[in-house]
This record gives structure tokens, sequence and C-alpha cells, in this order.
């Protein structure tokens, strides 16, 4: 049989850890975690990690393994997820992947541009003139030094245009000319599970979840982390509505209603990007028994 990646990812608070957990322990896996912040050691509560408890019924990678200040992309989960697989297939048929960060999992299954890693020098550069001159000078700059991608970029995400414009001054060419989209064909086959419920349903389990989180700490543990909050891991719902809460620009209460209406709108974002991706397979997350049955198929 040839190797085989299984895929299971979905919108936020939809149940993919319960249901991975379940189809690991089935089949004797270790979960690949594809979310983008749970890797982070200091994000606990707000990112929803797996517990303790779940991590010790089942091995994972890529969970709180580095700290906040350490550079991450989805270029280097690509090439660490790759060098991880060609090991697991070794001696499993199956390796399984989770999570819902949308770059991270098409970085694995598509491949990423091979664009180039920025130096310490020119991120702490561009990280002092944002701070000094500001979000729309640095849009001007990017519409000159880059008008193709300047015309298609989110000019409010202060992390892209900076990005597109730390390529442009360390290369001395435009970020678009890095950009190929070019699919790669990977050693292995790929099943991919989408995880959905009914939307009220999922806005539903998003309150709950939010309600649950700041039950559990997550207030404490934003005021922790506040004083680093100009971090580029912290520009994530949960935290920056509560950063906002204690710099005074709105209520407590205020801010748990954002941090829900926030995270169903992340949550339709990635329905929508999802969607587009012919290949996966819907379904319940209680129908495990269907998803297993499909992986028993192939």
């Amino acid at each position: 049989m040839k190797k085989t990646l299984i895929v299971i990812t979905g919108p936020t608070a939809v149940g993919k850890t319960a249901c991975c957990l379940d189809i690991a322990k089935h089949y004797g896996l270790p979960i690949i975690n594809a979310d983008s912040r749970q890797i982070f050691q200091e994000l606990r509560i707000g990112t929803a990690r797996p517990t303790e408890e779940q991590m010790q019924k089942v091995k994972h990678y890529f969970v709180g393994t580095l700290r906040l200040n350490d550079y991450y992309s989805a270029s280097l989960f690509e090439q660490q997820v790759l060098a991880l697989l060609e090991q697991l297939f070794q001696t499993h048929d199956y390796a399984l992947m989770a999570g819902g960060s949308m770059m991270y999992i098409d970085a694995v299954c598509d491949g990423i541009d091979d664009i180039p890693t920025i130096d310490d020098v020119t991120r702490e550069t561009m990280k002092r003139r944002l701070k000094e001159e500001g979000l729309e000078a640095l849009c001007e700059e990017l519409k000159r030094l880059d008008p193709d991608y300047y015309e298609i970029v989110d000019r409010q995400n202060p992390r892209r245009v900076i990005h597109a414009l730390e390529i442009c001054t360390m290369t001395g060419k435009t970020y678009t000319s890095f950009r190929k989209r070019e699919k790669r064909e990977r050693p292995f086959e790929i099943i991919k599970i989408g995880l959905n419920r009914p939307r009220e349903e999922l806005y539903t389990r998003i309150n709950q979840r939010v309600d649950q989180m700041m039950a559990d700490g997550l207030l404490e543990e934003a005021r922790q982390l506040y004083p680093l909050k100009g971090l580029n891991a912290l520009n994530t719902v949960g935290y920056k509505e509560l950063f906002d809460y204690f710099d005074g620009r709105w209520s407590l209460e205020e801010a748990v209603e954002r941090i829900k209406g926030n995270t169903r709108r992340y949550a339709r974002k990635q329905l929508t990007w999802f969607k587009k991706d012919e290949r996966i397979r819907w379904y319940h997350p209680d129908d495990q028994n269907k998803i297993m049955n499909e992986i028993d198929a192939l």
C-alpha cells in the first residue's frame, strides 16, 4: 500500500480534537498538529491547545514546541513535517495531520512558494518603521515597490504588508516574483477529511468555548502576555481583544463578546477557504465510524 497522509481539518471549535484523538487511538498513530498558534508554548488556554492528559494518551507533534519570540512560518512547517513524514512512513502506512490553519495544511499538501527567509536586521527595521511611520506609509511604499501585490493584499493586515516589504527591500525584487503558486508532487497519497456542523450549532459551540476559556483563566493568561502584545503571534483572536480591554478601549463584557464575534468570523473565513478545495470530503464530527470506513477502504 502506498503511504497515505490523512488530513483532518475544519473550522475552529467544530470538534477536531476529540474526533482526531479517537481516530489516532484506533489506528495507533501520533497527531501532527497543524495549528499555527498551538505551536507556541505560552499560548495554552486561548488556542484551545490539547491538554496534557490528551497528549499523554496520543503523541502530538508541533504543540508547545516554540517560544513566542521564535521565528516560524508555513514554509518551515512544510519542511519539518515532510521530514517527519519520511520517518513515520517507515513504520506506518498512515500518518495523521489535524488542524485548522489553512496555509500550514496547504504548505504540506501542495507546497509553498520558495520565499527567502527574512534576516533579523530587516525584520527589526520593519517593526520599527511600522511603529514610527504607521501602516498607511508602508502601504504607500509597497504600492511603489510592488504595485501588483499592493492591489491584492489586505492593506489592513500589517503582517502581510510588512512581509511583502521585507522581501522587496531584502532582495531588491518584488514579492510577486516569488509567488509562483506551483503545486508540488508528494511521495505519498493524501486524503482530506473536513469536519463541519450546521451554522447555529457551530456558533453555539464557539460561544460556549469562549465562556469556558474565560472560566479556565484566559484573562490571566492574556494579562501575563500583555507586555509582549506587539509580537505577531499575539495578533490572535482571544488575546488581542483582551489587550484592548487592558488598554481601556472597552469593558471586559464587551471584550468577551468581541472574542465570540471575531471567532465566528474566523470560522466563516476558514470554511470559505476550505470549500474551494474539492478534494475535501465533509463529515459531521460525530460520524467517526463513517470516516474510519472511508480510511479503511483506501
